[in-house]
């Protein structure tokens, strides 16, 4: 019933609106429906897992189950108190800068139905780090779950200078760890749609941010948000230069900007800007982390993102390598119930295994 009411009736409802509209609608009811008992209850009673047990452990945090919210989302960290209701081991919050984004103009997002993709543009629009800490430290955090808080620059003409950039990385890392806010940390490296562009998505310029970061004491793990459409001997060169900083680990990947990947590349329209989401990435993704675990074994935790937008899409990138999952696009075009659906599958994915 849960499934047929939101892809039969809720969803071609909210497919009629304006996406950016929905996103932020939901935020605020999200938002509200976290602070009371009676919204938790009836958020967890139809799409809290609550089967066998799929803790897994990873870099010394345990999570509840192995499904999280990608980065995106939760921009201002505004439903850390609620989304264990919808079957969320942990998110990423964020992306967070340095100082308060409006993001790019809008339209900042779309929906291409028949590839199953969104066009994302939202340009790293939040409140900035010192407001993000200030509200998280007043949120009552789920018990067991998982804040990990992705890191970028501020998009925004003064970051674009490397330098500046660098700093502006530094200053929300810096912050996060003086308040110990946050489970873990990503750095994202690979947003696309950013004054400056991709800036550190080469060695020579990823290695001074790391330099810089690693000069900052922090007993989190920390991550970094790989871009997906380098070719592999691209992305493997950033992998051994990430090999010789203390990072645990790689989150595969961030958005396609290659609309011709699309499976109806005609739904974007031509003068619109922003990275793909969704489907898109789904192959893309998939392939770069079975690469990574088979070129780097276990030195690297691999968090698989990008396309899984049906249970069969999480149990390949697991079985690529992936230790953890993140999504967003799956959960709006295949409802709230998938992160349960992907839970279940897993313990009969552990059952057979065993």
């Amino acid at each position: 019933m849960i499934r047929f009411f939101y892809k039969k009736v809720l969803k071609p409802i909210l497919f009629h609106m304006e996406a950016e509209s929905v996103h932020n609608l939901f935020v605020k009811l999200g938002h509200r429906a976290g602070k009371w008992k009676l919204g938790r209850w009836l958020l967890g009673s139809a799409y809290k897992y609550k089967g066998p047990t799929v803790e897994k452990t990873v870099d010394g945090i345990r999570y509840m189950t192995p499904v999280l919210l990608a980065a995106g989302f939760d921009y201002n960290g505004k439903l850390a108190h609620i989304l264990d209701c919808v079957g969320f081991g942990g998110e990423e919050i964020g992306s967070v800068t340095a100082r308060p984004c409006e993001g790019n103009e809008k339209p900042r997002l779309k929906r291409m139905i028949k590839s199953q993709a969104l066009v994302v543009f939202k340009g790293l629009k939040n409140d900035g780090v010192d407001a993000i800490i200030k509200r998280l430290k007043k949120t009552k955090k789920p018990k067991g779950f998982v804040w990990g808080i992705s890191i970028a620059k501020t998009n925004d003409p003064q970051s674009a200078d490397m330098a500046e950039g660098i700093e502006d990385y530094c200053y929300s890392f810096r912050r996060l760890n003086e308040e110990q806010i946050g489970d873990f940390y990503t750095i994202n490296i690979s947003c696309p749609n950013v004054h400056g562009g991709e800036s550190f998505t080469t060695p020579d310029m990823l290695r001074p941010l790391l330099t810089k970061l690693r000069e900052i004491p922090t007993t989190k793990p920390v991550y970094i948000k790989m871009p997906i459409i380098l070719p592999w001997g691209s992305f493997d060169e950033l992998l051994s230069l990430i090999d010789s900083f203390p990072i645990k680990g790689v989150v595969i990947g961030n958005l396609n900007k290659d609309y011709t990947d699309a499976d109806f590349p005609e739904e974007a329209p031509a003068n619109y800007r922003g990275g793909l989401s969704g489907k898109v990435c789904q192959k893309l993704s998939t392939d770069l982390i079975r690469k990574t675990k088979e070129k780097w074994k276990d030195r690297f935790t691999i968090i698989g993102c990008g396309g899984i937008l049906t249970v069969s899409d999480a149990m390949e990138k697991l079985e690529a390598g992936a230790d953890l999952l993140q999504l967003i696009t799956g959960m709006i075009f295949e409802g709230p119930h998938l992160m349960k659906d992907i839970s279940k599958a897993i313990t009969k994915r552990e059952s057979f295994h065993s």
